[in-house]
């Protein structure tokens, strides 16, 4: 069995966190069986400040309430009626942090992810933040689970060196008139998994 990263992982801030997560395995264990994925892009939210993020101005709501507790459980919110995106909460108690993750290249479980997502495309599995929940069976069903559990996890692996890290400004935030062009968009860079990111990005700007 995997081993979930420790709560001591999370309780930093999100910008932090981000591209600590790229590389690491997101799991999900129901009784049709274990479905993983390595974490191949993620969006950071900074809080209050951030107004490109769910808790800007101190929004606190049901959806948000999770936000503003310790770092280290899931925020699962639905978008359209239709689909559901996974977030990992950051941070310390009171700063409501998240880091979303957008893309997964599926390393076990993949008969599985492909039953519920209905291709065997491991190129189309888990290629955005709906389709990757869709693969993995997550749901708002298991929003506020301890991510340092054993039923939904993020399991640790070997560090994406900073060189191999791209950044770009985040996806659909358009309203965010201040933070929208925040680099705050990290992936692997040489990864076919990473959903479309515009080509100046794709080949500039790196951690390293």
């Amino acid at each position: 069995m995997k081993r979930a990263l420790p709560r001591s992982f999370y309780r930093r801030p999100a910008v932090e966190v981000a591209p600590a997560l790229l590389g690491k395995l997101l799991c999900h264990e129901t009784a049709e069986g274990l479905a993983a994925g390595r974490i191949v892009e993620v969006e950071a939210y900074a809080g209050p400040e951030d107004d490109g993020a769910h808790s800007y101005g101190g929004r606190r709501t049901a959806r948000t309430e999770i936000q503003y507790g310790d770092g280290g459980y899931a925020y699962i919110f639905g978008v359209y009626g239709m689909h559901s995106c996974f977030n990992a909460v950051t941070a310390p108690p009171g700063k409501p942090e998240v880091v979303l993750v957008r893309a997964l290249e599926p390393v076990e479980g993949l008969a599985l992810m492909a039953a519920r997502r209905g291709t065997d495309d491991p190129l189309l599995l888990c290629s955005g933040p709906g389709r990757l929940c869709r693969a993995l069976g997550v749901t708002k069903a298991q929003y506020g689970l301890d991510l340092c559990g054993g039923e939904l996890f993020i399991a640790d692996a070997p560090e994406i060196p900073a060189t191999r890290i791209a950044v770009s400004p985040r996806v659909n935030i358009d309203y965010a008139e201040n933070y929208r062009d925040r680099l705050w968009r990290y992936f692997i860079r040489d990864s076919a998994y990473v959903s479309r990111v515009p080509r100046r990005f794709a080949a500039q700007g790196t951690l390293g």
